[in-house]
């Protein structure tokens, strides 16, 4: 795990050395262990490094095969480097125990195709002087990040945004369109970024950038990867295989040189991967949770339970609430990007860091694969109300306006919008249910003329549109909108401010191509993620299976309204030099949120104060 930066179809070598430098810089908290940088006339690749597998100076990068010609910087892991070194064995050989000369072994044998034999989390760019390009690509579902732009001076990639803004090639611009996406959604969905002319290499890509131009070309597509069930699959096969492939995941995802363990909240997502890790290895398993004294937030019981049942090494790190509160100024000068989530993961990773961990596993993807959020069930509540299309939209639309009248409220505000779509079915309610602000207000905040297709709503149509089961439709739906561009870009970029490698094994590829073949008659949730339940047998008790769903609960809207009033409003302050806001419609949202609006919650407002913060501190505009 690390940060890898560079600059290629460069224009002037020596300054484009010293920008590299600049970006390394920018990006040193990816990396503290080593830096290094190589250049030629084509290109600079910069790296910093958190070393993991092989932690001796052999693994540095950027890392060359001199013979070859051959150079690459590397962020992320390839979990099955082991058995494919042993397999590259006869056409290469290795001198170091790292996985990133195994990247590069591969790459001599298969060439760009190399990806499709990776398991793994990655971004990398591998210039090769034979064939006169640099070859970059991304992992399958975007677990690790990659940006870039195209500038006058060459095209800049990065690890992190801030890295390329550095640069100072790049006017620091707020994209239009990007407002709108974060506006609606809370963050801006890939392959744009919330700054014009900066993009992301979307997950499942590849680029190849050469003296004539740049290519990007798709190489894995998730919503055509599923395997496809023959309809005579047993539930006890079906459980068999989905137990096997989740813990050869976890399995591959132990693999390091240095002290590792796992985030335990006590949910069942967590308490799974600790119970396969535990069942796995030949050690206790090292387990963190975070714990409150407010009873509120607190699920120390849950996770101290499984901590017991699996005779864990449980290290509980306890906080108040005050002190959450104290580090939210501290978490979004962290953030990178910006997102209307964030600060839970950055007080998460801070204390597993401080306790001696640079790697931890995570059950982040468990909602999404295995159908864990409330989304999968309303969705299959529509099958059943396909009647109401046949009402006319207009009389829909009356009776939410009349709902909202009687009820006002965030979740009425949710249910008038659906019924006033033109019709209720998946490709267009789907794009409310992670919608923060609607249409008409994202309108009111946005300069005249600066409205914008819904991206979501667009991917929802396509995807409505295969013959997906109709969960699976909702998991390729989440796991491309709201996972891979809020909680994967989270987690890396507030793990990552702190050194911490979190490996994500329901992530893993082979696991969820499975998964989205299954019908939904296995999938349906009529208890808790009934699939993943059922298949890892007596894992974990039921009492973790029926408990409550809680995470982080804080009073966000009692701290907004006294102890982070005025760190809100400064920010919120900071939005007037953005070119295409309305800044007179922020306030009015923010008043109506003082005064107690019910329809105007803190998690409508968080986002904009987020946005106002990062402005502030990128100097965009």
């Amino acid at each position: 795990m690390c940060g890898i930066a560079g600059i290629a179809r460069l224009t002037n070598q020596d300054e484009c050395v010293e920008k590299v430098r600049t970006m390394n810089q920018h990006i040193a908290h990816r990396g503290p262990d080593a830096e290094g940088i190589w250049s030629n006339a084509f290109c600079v690749l910069g790296h910093r490094r958190l070393s993991i597998i092989d932690t001796s100076e052999a693994g540095n990068q950027p890392f060359k095969i001199e013979s070859e010609h051959l150079v690459v910087v590397f962020n992320g892991e390839i979990y099955n480097y082991l058995e494919l070194r042993k397999e590259l064995e006869s056409t290469h050989s290795f001198t170091t125990q790292t996985d990133t000369e195994v990247i590069l072994a591969a790459y001599k044998k298969w060439g760009i195709d190399c990806v499709q034999h990776f398991y793994g989390m990655f971004a990398f760019a591998l210039w090769d002087k034979a064939e006169g390009h640099l070859f970059i690509a991304r992992d399958r579902l975007g677990v690790k990040p990659l940006y870039y732009s195209e500038t006058s001076h060459g095209v800049v990639f990065a690890s992190e945004l801030r890295a390329i803004l550095s640069t100072n090639w790049v006017n620091r611009k707020i994209n239009p369109s990007s407002l709108t996406d974060y506006l609606r959604y809370q963050t801006v969905h890939a392959p744009n970024t919330i700054i014009e002319g900066v993009n992301m290499l979307m997950p499942g890509h590849r680029m190849l950038i050469t003296s004539k131009g740049v290519h990007i070309e798709r190489w894995w597509d998730l919503s055509d990867s599923r395997v496809r069930l023959d309809g005579n699959d047993s539930k006890e096969s079906i459980h068999k295989h989905v137990r096997e492939l989740l813990t050869s995941s976890v399995e591959l995802r132990m693999r390091a040189d240095v002290p590792f363990g796992a985030f335990l909240s006590g949910g069942i997502d967590s308490s799974i991967i600790v119970g396969l890790m535990s069942r796995i290895s030949t050690h206790p398993v090292n387990t963190f949770s975070i714990t409150f004294k407010e009873e509120a937030f607190d699920e120390s019981p849950y996770s101290e339970l499984i901590a017991k049942r699996f005779n864990t090494r449980h290290t509980a790190i306890e906080l108040s609430a005050d002190h959450f509160l104290q580090m939210i100024p501290e978490a979004l000068h962290a953030m990178d990007h910006p997102s209307g989530d964030g600060p839970n993961t950055y007080v998460v990773s801070k204390a597993t860091r401080e306790a001696g961990v640079k790697m931890a596993l995570s059950g982040l993807g468990g909602d999404e694969v295995f159908a864990g959020y409330d989304v999968f069930r309303r969705m299959k509540a529509l099958e059943k109300r396909q009647w109401l299309n046949s009402t006319p939209p207009a009389l829909r639309k009356n009776l939410g306006l009349l709902l909202r009248s009687i009820k006002p409220g965030a979740a009425t505000e949710k249910i008038a919008a659906a019924l006033a779509q033109e019709r209720v079915d998946l490709a267009h309610f789907y794009p409310l249910t992670r919608q923060v602000l609607y249409d008409d207000e994202v309108d009111r905040l946005v300069r005249a003329g600066a409205h914008y297709d819904n991206g979501v709503q667009l991917l929802a149509q396509a995807v409505s549109g295969t013959r997906m089961p109709t969960l699976s439709k909702v998991s390729v739906l989440e796991i491309s909108t709201y996972m891979q561009n809020v909680l994967l870009r989270d987690a890396d970029q507030m793990s990552m401010a702190h050194a911490l490698e979190i490996r994500v094994p329901f992530l893993d590829h082979r696991l969820i191509e499975f998964v989205l073949g299954i019908p939904d008659k296995f999938k349906f949730p009529h208890t808790p993620k009934e699939l993943l339940t059922s298949s890892v047998g007596d894992l974990i008790p039921r009492e973790i299976i029926d408990r409550p769903k809680m995470g982080f609960t804080f009073p966000w809207a009692l701290w907004m309204r006294n102890e982070l009033k005025s760190f809100c409003e400064d920010h919120l302050q900071a939005l007037q030099q953005v070119e295409s806001i309305q800044y007179i419609e922020v306030m009015s949202l923010w008043n109506r949120f003082l005064s107690g609006d019910k329809r105007i919650t803190w998690s409508r407002i968080w986002p904009l104060v987020v946005l106002g913060h990062w402005v502030k501190q990128h100097d965009a505009h």
